[in-house]
Order: C-alpha cells, then structure tokens, then sequence
C-alpha cells in the first residue's frame, strides 16, 4: 500500500504578529511607539501590544522577560472550523496544542490555537481577531510585520516542520545557510538561518514603498539613529533592507518591495553567497561584526521550556477529545529539493 504524506494542517493567510519578550520592557515600548513608527493599542504592567498602519489589531506584543527572546509567532487563517481542522491535524501526528482551539483570552480576540515547533518555538494560528480601521499609508511608519528570520541548529529539520506541518512553501535558498519560505504571494514569511543555537535572527517590519522606506531611515535619523547594516537590496526577494537594534538588542529591520511570487510559475533555486548579491545595490557593505553578534542572539529555548500545556481561559472543551494521535512526519528535504532549479546565483545574507 504506497505510503501518503499527511496534509498541512492549514492553509496559513500571513503573518499576523510577532511577539518579543524583553529585559529592557519600558525602553523598547519607547522606542517602538516614538521611534519606529507604530502605534500603541493595548497595554498593562508587563506587555504592551502595538499596530502598524494595515489591519491588524497588533502586529507586535512585547512582554517584560528576565531575557530577550521569542515569546510567539502568529499567523493568520480564514475561520475558526480551520483552526478546529489544524488541532485534529496536529493530534493526528502526535503534536499536542499547547492550548486551544478555543477563544484567544488576549488583546485582538479571536479564536485559536498553539503548539511549539521542535525547537521550542511558540506557533499560534488564529482567526477573527478584532478588526482595526488602516491608518493611512502617507506617514513613513511600518504597514505591519513582513517576516522573520529565525536561527536554527538544524536547517533541513525545521524546513521539513514548517513545510510539511505549516504548509509553507520554500521560494530560494541562500546555499545550504539559509532558506526562505512563504506563506502567500510574498517571497518570505519566514526564513531559517543555520546557526549554533536556536534563537531570533530579526524581525522585519514593511514599509509601503521604497520612498516610505528612505524617508523612514531619515526619519530614524532625526532621532540621533543610524542603521547598523544599510540601506540595500537583498538578492533573494529583491527587498530593500535596513538593520537596526532596539535597546534590549534585538534586530528590527525596515524593507519594502519584496519580490511577488506567482504560485505556478516560480521555481526555487540556490543562491550562493557573495557581497556582491547580499546587497545588489553595493551601499551597504558587508554586516558588521557587532550586527551579526545581535543576530546571532543568546540561546533560546522557547518560552515554554519546561511548561506543561494549558487550556486557554475561559476555553469550552472542543471536538477534539476522540481524536486518534498518529505517526509524526517524516524526512527532511534537503537544499535542492524537487521544487528547487538546478541554478545558482550569488547572494550573502
């Protein structure tokens, strides 16, 4: 009998909102309302909840931490039956949530679910969350969150997770050191780098043009604040980007017209990594040895590490309870999997 691989749990939309946990919890909710250009919306002792100029409710929640690190990745899907077939999904390859399905008890509402990734990494799925009304896109401030880099101690392990699991799908590869996946027409959501420990890379916030992106950095400047690593334009996704530190020392980073995937008709290939495609408008330069230092980060265990799962609050016991758990899925795909070009080109990220 030919063996079937299990379907992704969802069909992701985007990437809704990001979450950082942070020592230095009031300077960066500083930094991140009068500096970086998004709007408080929500806020107690320990978290605050911010919004860029699109739809989201949020887009980032920082919430006080003895240390930096990830505290969740959202993503967004279309009904609250989807996140009652992910739980199902998730069940039938032996990975528990973590809480929910059920109401999300937090700022934005909603209904969801989460699960951590084999690293750690806190996942939430969510739906009808509270809608706000865009502000507007003249002001040089970010739309929302466009992607995030996350370093990994196992490259081929976490492809293999978020493609077969989360259904994302890889667009290029920068040689075996980093890979790049989407979730829509975007060229990334997420991209993985390898790394000596598990750990956040950077968060990249969009601006809606390549204007609003220069006027950001002047913007920036203004403030006595210049970027660690650009302006440029990255090879894989054709991006604008700009590095910067927020005062706990984690990496934010402005970009802006990230290359358009047409779904049927792009093929993935393997960059190599040279100066010359890290930046293919040559202002950068190389990083620095400090800005890679803060990409690097401190070893993160996930925000659970050492948790026992819990229900949401409030929560009413979904239709889960006579779910049979499964097999979990198998074998990682290396750089030059089936959808991947036997081309390369030069790029260093």
């Amino acid at each position: 009998m030919p063996h079937t691989h299990p379907q992704p749990i969802a069909r992701l939309r985007a990437l809704r909102s990001v979450e950082l946990r942070t020592p230095a919890f009031t300077e960066s909710a500083d930094f991140y309302a009068e500096v970086w250009g998004l709007e408080p919306v929500e806020r107690d002792t320990d978290t605050t909840w911010l919004r860029g100029t699109g739809e989201e409710h949020h887009v980032l929640q920082l919430t006080r931490g003895e240390h930096n690190g990830l505290g969740r990745i959202a993503f967004a899907v279309a009904t609250p039956a989807e996140v009652d077939e992910a739980a199902r999904r998730l069940l039938a390859r032996s990975i528990v949530p973590v809480a929910g399905p059920g109401p999300l008890d937090q700022a934005g509402g909603g209904y969801g679910l989460r699960f951590t990734d084999p690293e750690g990494r806190l996942i939430e799925l969510s739906a009808q969350t509270h809608a706000v009304t865009p502000r507007g896109r003249d002001a040089a401030v970010p739309v929302g969150v466009t992607h995030t880099v996350l370093n990994t101690t196992d490259i081929d392990a976490a492809v293999a997770f978020y493609t077969s699991v989360l259904g994302l799908r890889v667009s290029d590869w920068s040689e075996h050191q980093m890979a790049f996946l989407r979730c829509n027409a975007d060229h990334h959501c997420i991209a993985f780098n390898q790394a000596e420990w598990t750990s956040l890379n950077h968060v990249a916030y969009e601006m809606s043009d390549v204007d609003h992106f220069m006027r950001g950095l002047g913007r920036l400047r203004h403030h006595g604040i210049s970027p660690q690593w650009g302006p440029g334009r990255h090879g894989p996704g054709n991006n604008t980007f700009s590095y910067f530190t927020d005062p706990a020392g984690l990496v934010c980073e402005y970009t802006s017209e990230v290359a358009q995937i047409v779904e049927d008709a792009w093929i993935a290939k393997v960059w190599r990594r040279t100066p010359d495609l890290s930046d293919l408008w040559g202002t950068a330069g190389p990083p620095s040895p400090a800005i890679r230092s803060h990409m690097a980060g401190i070893p993160d265990p996930g925000p659970l590490a050492g948790a026992a799962p819990r229900p949401f609050a409030g929560a009413t016991p979904g239709p889960l309870a006579e779910a049979t758990a499964g097999p979990l899925a198998g074998a990682a795909p290396g750089p030059l999997a089936d959808n991947t070009a036997d081309t390369t080109e030069e790029v260093t990220a």
